[in-house]
């Protein structure tokens, strides 16, 4: 089989997704989305409340659930290959779909490098479908990247996935988006047999979800990647870390990349107002249970080298719920982004963070918007 069916790995030429909206503005709505992040852990261990694959991807639908009914907007969730956390990501949206009727549900970012275009877009729009159940357009919102440091050396390679000679993993996982963001516009993807359908032109992926080509986002972690995102159409998902450092403190640093992405954005001149996106470790503490799980975390940026770049990650906001408050209302980025995810601690259980991103929710999300 020729995993690289369809790919173009020497252009960079923009695939522009199908929206309607209003050219895209500057200023940022009042009232922003707050939803969860998850990364999924699981470990068979008597300290985990997740102990099993199993666990992880049921207490997952669970809170997605409770987050739907405690006033969240979004539940996302990190894929990783070849260790204990989510891998394989429509499954568990699809039955997220079919749990709640308001809640976006998303990916925070799933790797590019380990995808077959065309089938994920099947995929894709099959659980975007099912989640359109109460009405309406689908609710899935996909963060999407070139991959990040990983446990296993070349892992997408085991996958069957190698770039050519003379590109790299990143080139490859730029080229298969490419892809399966045309074949979720309803680009043709495979000549039609005549003698089965009387036609000859080309075959597009089914089923089609009507919205999600204006539902990708891209994970960013630089200035320029998110230039780049603004030039092909996506959405910008910021996490909590960038893989630069210019010295200034990383809600600035984050801020200017948004900034330079959303002048991009408008140069493009795409026809749909963007969304943005920013991940924060937010950890309110209201219990001494609380204090014993998180009072002694750091709550200053860390500089270190990631992948071999010199990167900055962001503070943890730890403390009574309005100090954290007033602490986000001065975040330039957040204050600059639609969207806030917060990261939760998945393995102390669904009570626990049902019961944390509640107290976000009611005491902490006011701030933001």
């Amino acid at each position: 089989m020729n995993n690289r069916g369809g790919l173009d790995f020497g252009s960079d030429d923009t695939c522009r997704s199908s929206g309607n909206a209003r050219v895209a503005r500057s200023a940022v709505p009042d009232v922003k989305k707050i939803g969860f992040l998850s990364f999924g852990h699981w470990h068979p261990s008597p300290q985990s409340g997740t102990r099993s694959g199993r666990d992880a991807l049921v207490q997952s639908i669970e809170l997605a659930v409770a987050g739907e009914e405690i006033g969240l907007d979004g539940a996302y969730f990190r894929v990783h290959h070849f260790a204990r956390q989510l891998a394989s990501p429509f499954p568990l949206l699809a039955a997220i779909g079919a749990r709640t009727s308001r809640i976006e549900i998303g990916t925070g970012v799933i790797d590019m490098r380990y995808e077959n275009p065309l089938y994920m877009a099947e995929d894709a729009a099959a659980a975007d479908l099912i989640s359109a159940h109460a009405g309406g357009e689908g609710r899935l919102q996909l963060g999407l990247s070139r991959g990040s440091p990983e446990t296993a050396l070349n892992g997408a390679h085991a996958f069957g996935f190698v770039p050519p000679e003379g590109r790299t993993d990143a080139d490859m996982a730029r080229a298969k988006t490419q892809l399966f963001r045309n074949a979720i516009a309803g680009a043709g993807a495979a000549p039609a047999d005549p003698k089965m359908t009387g036609s000859s032109g080309l075959l597009p992926i089914q089923p089609q979800a009507p919205g999600l080509a204006d539902r990708i986002w891209w994970g960013a972690g630089t200035r320029a990647t998110a230039v780049w995102a603004a030039e092909q159409g996506m959405n910008l998902m910021s996490s909590t870390l960038l893989t630069e450092d210019t010295g200034v403190p990383f809600d600035e640093l984050q801020a200017e990349q948004i900034a330079l992405y959303r002048e991009a954005w408008a140069k493009a001149g795409w026809e749909r107002e963007p969304r943005v996106s920013v991940s924060r470790s937010v950890l309110p503490i209201t219990t001494d249970e609380d204090r014993g799980y998180f009072g002694e975390r750091s709550e200053e940026d860390q500089v270190g080298i990631l992948d071999g770049a010199r990167s900055r990650f962001g503070r943890s906001y730890v403390g009574e719920p309005d100090r954290i408050a007033a602490e986000l209302a001065q975040d330039a980025a957040v204050q600059a982004a639609d969207t806030v995810l917060v990261t939760v601690p998945n393995q102390l259980g669904v009570a626990f963070n049902t019961r944390m991103l509640e107290t976000i929710v009611r005491d902490i999300r006011p701030a933001l918007s």
